[in-house]
């Protein structure tokens, strides 16, 4: 008897360890797409990181209408994708006032762009949530739901103040840098050249992540250093996000977070934001089709009469002439791919299954309470099969494939994330409170 009992503690400990996904279903293409259209449905579809350009969000042109743009709203009802985080995104300039000055409007000038959207172009249709419960309430009444990111702690400034001004106009995360050391914390660019500016958060830095802390609003590591990312793990008395950032085991970009840093976001009770970002997903992969896609877009662009330049150049054009020179590049570039569409077979492009390649490694690694899902979109993001927000319904389905169930595709679409912000939220109050954390 004592035997038995022993075999049956045996049995229970190794079933216990084995992974958090269970073996896919034998089904037929046609059943396999059905299940996920039905899981699609009733899960609340999220994506932690869509750029805006605010251009789009006027009376004339604006999220109602199917525009270029890779997430608006005919695109989100097609694809199923219900909540949207609308980020407000500053470019890394000069540390000074005059340039803090203008990382502000341009941060403030975003802000309005969401709320006019979600107050005057399309209430109807949209609205915006700053907690869970907003974005489940607006969720089961039909409409899409709006959301706000930081991308870039910049436009803060030296006031500490605009964290709480920041949290009051609906942010919910920040990052404290982007592409480039900010006031607050040394940035992943720094791998490039082994300079730093802070040595990880600054001073005025870890006041920010107090402040953040106080109101509830998350902190976001995608961007920064990981010595940076060290000490927000350390500062923060809240759980931390990633909101699009892929794993470096698979694909060795400095964006990406090694196995580390991977275990650093799971002790914290963090979420990762696995994103679909070309080069993150698959570097030597997006480096070979880039350049048949290049060759292509030069025979199209010499037709066509249009001078391409490099990215560096082209950054020093006027605003009007760079904005203008973009325009026609995206164009360009539109015509080139449905080019290369129709010859398919002769490219291999990063696809959702190199995208869920990511999600399976950090399941594996930190398990499915910490692993979410971003794109990037309108920020450069984006995969075959999931280029837009009209596609979001291949990943559920490459999840299907996968043998994920529908509560664990239910916490990598919104439910991980959601339970961060809860958190956040609920620490940001006893905080408020002069309760201990």
């Amino acid at each position: 008897m004592k035997n038995l009992k022993v075999l049956a503690a045996m049995l229970l400990l190794i079933t216990s360890c084995k992974t958090e996904t269970k073996k896919p279903e034998k089904l037929s293409n046609e059943d396999l797409i059905a299940k996920a259209k039905e899981i699609h449905k009733r899960v609340m579809v999220l994506d932690t990181h869509n750029d805006i350009n605010v251009r789009n969000f006027t009376d004339s042109i604006n999220y109602t209408q199917e525009l270029d743009n890779q997430v608006n709203l005919p695109k989100m009802k097609k694809g199923g994708l219900d909540v949207s985080w609308f980020i407000v995104y500053t470019g890394q300039g000069e540390l000074t006032p005059e340039g803090y000055d203008k990382a502000y409007k341009n941060a403030i000038s975003k802000f309005n762009a969401i709320h006019k959207l979600t107050k005057e172009i399309a209430p109807d249709q949209i609205e915006l949530a700053v907690n869970s419960a907003d974005a489940r309430k607006i969720y089961a009444s039909g409409k899409k739901v709006a959301m706000i990111g930081i991308e870039n702690g910049y436009p803060i400034g030296t006031d500490i103040k605009r964290v709480k001004e920041f949290y009051d106009l609906g942010a919910r995360y920040m990052s404290l840098s982007h592409n480039g050391h900010s006031q607050l914390c040394d940035s992943n660019t720094g791998e490039t050249d082994n300079k730093w500016l802070h040595g990880g958060v600054s001073d005025l830095g870890k006041e920010v992540i107090k402040e953040m802390n106080k109101w509830g609003m998350m902190i976001d590591v995608s961007h920064p250093a990981k010595s940076s990312i060290k000490d927000m793990v350390e500062l923060s008395k809240a759980p931390i996000i990633a909101s699009h950032s892929s794993a470096r085991g698979l694909c060795d970009h400095s964006r990406n977070l090694d196995d580390e840093q991977l275990m650093w976001i799971k002790k914290n009770g963090g979420v990762v934001q696995t994103v679909a970002f070309n080069a993150y997903v698959n570097t030597e992969k997006n480096e070979t089709y880039n350049k048949a896609s290049r060759k292509y877009m030069e025979e199209i662009a010499k037709e066509q009469g249009f001078k391409m330049m490099p990215r560096s150049e082209a950054r020093k054009l006027p605003k009007e002439q760079l904005d203008k020179y973009y325009n026609e590049y995206i164009r360009v570039r539109k015509l080139a791919r449905a080019k290369m569409a129709k010859e398919a077979d002769k490219f291999d492009p990063v696809n959702v299954a190199d995208f869920v390649d990511h999600i399976d490694y950090m399941v594996k690694k930190i398990g499915i309470n910490h692993v979410g899902i971003s794109s990037d979109f309108d920020g450069g993001g984006g995969v075959a099969g999931w280029n837009d927000a009209s596609e979001t319904l291949n990943v559920t389905i490459e999840l299907v494939k996968r043998g994920y169930s529908e509560k664990q595709i239910e916490k990598l679409w919104s439910g991980n994330l959601l339970r961060v912000l809860d958190e956040v939220q609920a620490i940001a109050q006893k905080i408020q409170k002069g309760e201990k954390v």
